[in-house]
């Protein structure tokens, strides 16, 4: 989570825990207990028993040693148009030059030139110029006379005669890049396309290369990781990450706030990847029984204007057998972060969606957002083309089904206020004695059935639905560029409606969205009809106004789910008032069986204290 989401966690957490401490009794203090210092270890990552060679890359052509020419020859491209894709394909390196995705565009306007390209309005994924000097899917290795080569640094042959293929439905081809050592040795690099698919399949042969190749193992490496490609560079920074599948479960690398972050695994590696906000480039090789191990660096800058990039150099460490002749083959994806694409391929690549975490209980709010949210959400878009109105009935089909739990906990507020007169005169008259007025509120809770936590833990156990929603529609490509009415042109972007000129201190806002501000007010007029309680009248204003700022740079996706919410929950606040506007409190028949855990936590806190003045005499 980036800044502001985590501050927003934490007040709407503490304003929940703050409600809860108002409508409780103070117990009598306990003793503290000193706090557990046990360490927590990181098990994702096994103890090595050997580290993985990170040979450092040697720039210099002089320095290639006596099996590869240092002879400069021109570049040639290649491109190759898909449905989905247009490919850049270079002999030098003989690796991909550029990537541009047909289907998505540039956050800029169309007429900003990028670097001469007729697709110049579409997404380009592969780092050039001078954020990349060694760029995508290359091979690097410890030759036998000590030289560090990467075939970044050198020119492949191609027996293709064409410039450009174009390929439609399922069309596909193959292109091939050879490079001959000055000893006869021989690196092949293959790639087919195909015309509606986002990946590539790709096969490395190395011929005679055993004499060449040391420490058997060579590297496959992709530099720089993949660009940036939205406008704010800080929001996309907060999901900019290596990940790699490794042992069952997809381990993330985030280089957030670090100028250089390390990482080795040991061992079976099923896919590694690199991938912004909204985009991904995954090695997935065909066998990860043969993977020997992954290595990722990741570092982040700070670039100009308040930007901030973060760029990961990753490589899959292949075994070499010696042989003659030996060939890995990999898929290579680059494109969309899809779920319904990546699971597609059933090797768990949809693992790299990220959908949030509540508290660290990453394995509670995930299944709900994958096999719950997700699939409601793509389902409602079948048949309404609109996204905004998509979030406007799945936001009511949320609230219909949570109704059990917020009508329960309206209810419970709404006794808890009735029984307020009376809780005052108790804490009038025992104001000198916390320990018996304690008592005496518990006593009339349990006279009328009621629970203090009542209204709480509804909103508790609503925790992880929200979190889900909040990482579904905070990185869901399928609101990319997607417009709803009037102003809201882009629900994943803020909906600024006025630009500030100045940042607010702490909080970085600069800009103000009119969903944020139409969820703050429907939070106010929420708030008003539910807090009776002078004591709480202080969050009626202050809870608004902290998470209206706080929204102020969340997608207006996600500002227009939680508007619409506030909506029906009021409309549902006003229908159970006026149902319920004859409500009584009437004593239980039974209060000794009716008691519930705030009491019963206050009788043990209570017993515990008589435990220790009998053990002080």
């Amino acid at each position: 989570m980036d800044r502001n989401t985590t501050i927003a966690f934490i007040l709407i957490t503490g304003i929940i825990i703050l409600w809860l401490f108002l409508n409780t009794p103070t117990p009598e203090k306990q003793p503290v207990k000193p706090k557990s210092t046990t360490e927590l270890k990181d098990t994702s990552i096994v103890e090595k028993k050997e580290p993985i060679r990170v040979p450092q890359v040697v720039h210099d052509s002089v320095k290639l040693g006596r099996y590869f020419s240092s002879v400069s020859k021109k570049e040639d491209i290649i491109t190759i148009e898909t449905n989905l894709a247009v490919i850049e394909l270079s002999s030098k390196g003989g690796n991909i030059r550029k990537y541009y995705l047909k289907e998505f565009n540039n956050w800029y306007s169309a007429d900003k030139k990028d670097e001469g390209s007729i697709y110049k309005s579409k997404v380009q994924l592969i780092p050039r110029g001078q954020e990349s000097i060694e760029n995508s899917y290359n091979i690097s290795f410890v030759s036998s006379d000590g030289r560090a080569i990467n075939t970044a640094d050198l020119f492949f042959n191609t027996s293709s005669r064409r410039s450009k293929y174009i390929l439609i439905k399922n069309d596909s081809i193959t292109i091939t890049y050879s490079l001959k050592t000055e000893t006869g040795g021989i690196i092949d690099k293959k790639y087919q396309f195909h015309g509606n698919k986002y990946h590539i399949d790709s096969d490395i042969e190395l011929t005679n290369m055993n004499d060449i190749i040391s420490n058997n193992a060579y590297d496959i490496v992709w530099n720089n990781g993949i660009r940036f490609v939205e406008e704010n560079s800080v929001d996309e920074a907060t999901y900019a990450m290596a990940n790699v599948y490794y042992g069952d479960e997809v381990v993330d690398v985030d280089a957030s706030g670090e100028e250089n972050l390390k990482k080795e695994f040991n061992g079976r590696v099923d896919w590694l990847g690199i991938r912004n906000k909204y985009f991904a480039a995954i090695i997935v090789p065909d066998n990860p029984a043969n993977v020997e191990g992954a290595y990722i660096d990741g570092r982040s800058k700070q670039s100009p204007n308040s930007g901030v990039h973060e760029y990961y150099d990753v490589r899959l460490t292949i075994p070499f057998k010696e042989l003659k002749y030996q060939k890995h083959s990999f898929t290579l994806y680059i494109g969309p972060v899809d779920y319904d694409i990546l699971a597609q391929y059933g090797k768990k690549l949809e693992a790299i969606v990220n959908f949030g975490s509540f508290f660290g209980l990453k394995f509670i709010v995930r299944p709900i957002a994958e096999y719950i949210l997700l699939p409601l959400f793509n389902f409602l878009h079948t048949f309404i083309p609109n996204y905004g109105f998509v979030i406007i009935v799945f936001s009511l089909i949320i609230k219909i089904v949570l109704y059990p739990l917020t009508k329960s906990s309206f209810q419970s507020m709404k006794k808890m206020q009735m029984l307020q007169p009376k809780i005052v005169e108790i804490r009038e008259k025992f104001k000198d004695d916390p320990q018996k007025m304690n008592k005496e509120t518990m006593k009339l809770y349990s006279t009328y059935g009621i629970n203090p936590a009542g209204g709480c833990l509804p909103l508790l156990l609503q925790m992880p639905i929200f979190v889900a929603l909040w990482g579904l529609f905070q990185a869901a490509i399928e609101l990319r560029q997607q417009p709803f009415v009037f102003w809201i042109t882009d629900l994943s972007r803020p909906d600024v409606v006025y630009d500030l000129s100045f940042k607010l201190p702490l909080f970085g806002v600069d800009k103000i969205s009119g969903l944020a501000l139409l969820m703050g007010i429907t939070t106010f007029i929420q708030q008003k009809m539910s807090v009776k309680d002078p004591k709480q009248q202080m969050l009626v204003y202050v809870m608004p106004v902290m998470l209206t700022i706080m929204f102020m740079s969340f997608p207006s996706g996600l500002n227009l789910y939680y508007f619409m919410f506030n909506i029906f929950s009021i409309a549902q606040q006003y229908y159970i008032n006026h149902k319920h506007s004859d409500m009584v409190l009437e004593p239980v028949k039974n209060p000794k069986k009716s008691k519930g855990f705030m009491q019963k936590m206050m009788e043990a806190a209570e017993q515990s204290a008589k435990t220790q003045q009998k053990r002080r005499r």
